[in-house]
């Protein structure tokens, strides 16, 4: 053999074994989380959550050989700020994911920088549903795996015979109340046993809203309220029922965005009773859930609490972790395919899936809110599959979304095409 011929060969065998796509390093992830305005009461945590899920990672080694940079920037609960610090962290950053958003209307303004760039985001708060993306992996509950549940629990257990839906004023209450008034008229509920009211973010002014909700029941029969409030409107709403001396005996609560970071922030003494629903509680008892709350309080002290989007945040990551290394790039497309089928230990037990439409499998827990800020759970499922369209909504229950097999987010089952994605908006 000539030498120029067994060079050649040396060299395309060593080719042979390099990946097929040459990793830069740091791996930069990007974290996207409002840390002051109305949501830092919520947000900061899920920063610091990051931080620590990277310190760990690069502990144990890092990523394909590369250790990495959380890049945190501050959106500051500023809506269309959320978009221009998304493309912030693509272009001048570089981040190969972001991990980011909490309330829809932020997400809203994200999604067509993410899209245009082809970005990679994890978005891990519970949310309204009627949206998929293929450059979103939404790790926080569907409303078939938050909302249904809790009115149901309302409904069956409790026996409520009439609904306040009270939220804030933007995409995620808005659309989950337009869900949840199908829902409870399909289940016998009369459209005037039905009050809805939205409020702007940070509201502090309730007793008008709180005396209508109690007049709601002046006929005798049980009312409760499904509350979508987001942020720290949610202080003023439970000291106002307080002071109106209600308890969840007399009208009990469900709320979707109080966990117990919120909690933290309140005199908890008049909330006995009331509820929460999510897929996760600090209180859980797992192995997993024991080591994650112990390793987080080592880190942020003893006073600091664990909650549902730490979860989300705590499940994506590792998913993202897994993907990258089985497709042996951070490449967002490869990942993306990475992702299909991913499996991880949740906090409460079980195991999350990550599905072809780009929702988790994930249980669902219903807690009463105790003196000391935590949650005794009180139900459980077993993990429900996400449901990127509601069944509850005629225009989306003909809708599937499938991005591993069909390569579409909205497919139309009636007339078996893909039809473009719609807005919330």
């Amino acid at each position: 053999m000539s030498t120029k011929l067994f060079t050649t060969t040396a060299l395309l065998g060593s080719l042979a074994a390099l990946p097929a796509f040459a990793q830069d390093c740091p791996i930069k992830v990007g974290v996207l989380h409002s840390l002051s305005g109305t949501m830092a009461i919520s947000e900061t945590t899920l920063k610091d959550t990051m931080e620590m899920l990277v310190e760990q990672q690069n502990a144990a080694g890092g990523v394909l050989g590369c250790q990495l940079e959380a890049v945190v920037v501050d959106p500051a609960s500023d809506w269309p700020l959320f978009a221009e610090k998304a493309r912030e962290l693509l272009t001048v950053h570089e981040v190969d994911v972001i991990f980011g958003n909490w309330t829809s209307v932020s997400r809203k303004s994200v999604l067509p920088v993410i899209e245009e760039l082809n970005g990679l985001l994890f978005y891990p708060v519970q949310y309204e549903g009627e949206e998929s993306s293929k450059n979103v992996f939404y790790t926080g509950a569907a409303p078939n795996q938050q909302a249904i549940p809790a009115t149901d629990y309302f409904l069956e257990e409790l026996e409520v015979e009439k609904f306040a839906l009270l939220g804030t004023d933007y995409v995620y209450p808005r659309t989950t109340n337009n869900i949840l008034e199908s829902y409870l008229q399909q289940k016998g509920i009369a459209a005037e046993d039905i009050f809805v009211n939205y409020t702007p973010f940070g509201h502090s002014d309730w007793s008008k809203i709180v005396s209508d909700v109690v007049a709601l029941g002046a006929d005798g029969k049980k009312v409760g309220v499904i509350s979508t409030i987001n942020g720290d409107a949610n202080i003023g709403f439970y000291k106002e029922l307080a002071a109106a001396g209600i308890s969840a005996d007399d009208i009990p609560v469900v709320a979707f965005s109080v966990g117990e970071e919120e909690l933290a922030g309140l005199d908890t003494s008049n909330l006995v009773g009331h509820l929460a629903a999510w897929n996760y509680f600090q209180s859980a008892e797992s192995d997993a859930n024991e080591a994650w709350v112990e390793a987080w309080k080592a880190r942020m002290g003893e006073e600091r609490v664990t909650n549902d989007p730490m979860e989300a945040h705590y499940i994506g990551f590792n998913m993202w972790v897994n993907a990258a290394t089985a497709a042996g790039t951070t490449d967002v497309d490869a990942v993306r395919t990475a992702m299909y089928g991913q499996e991880f230990p949740n906090l409460t037990g079980g195991t999350a899936v990550m599905l072809p439409n780009h929702h988790l499998a994930k249980p669902v827990l219903i807690g009463e809110i105790q003196e000391d800020g935590q949650f005794d759970i009180i139900s459980q499922t077993e993990e429900v599959p996400g449901d990127a369209w509601t069944d509850f909504l005629p225009e989306s229950a003909v809708l599937v979304s499938d991005w591993k097999e069909l390569g579409c987010g909205m497919y139309n089952t009636e007339t078996s095409s893909c039809v473009q994605i719609k807005s919330n908006y």
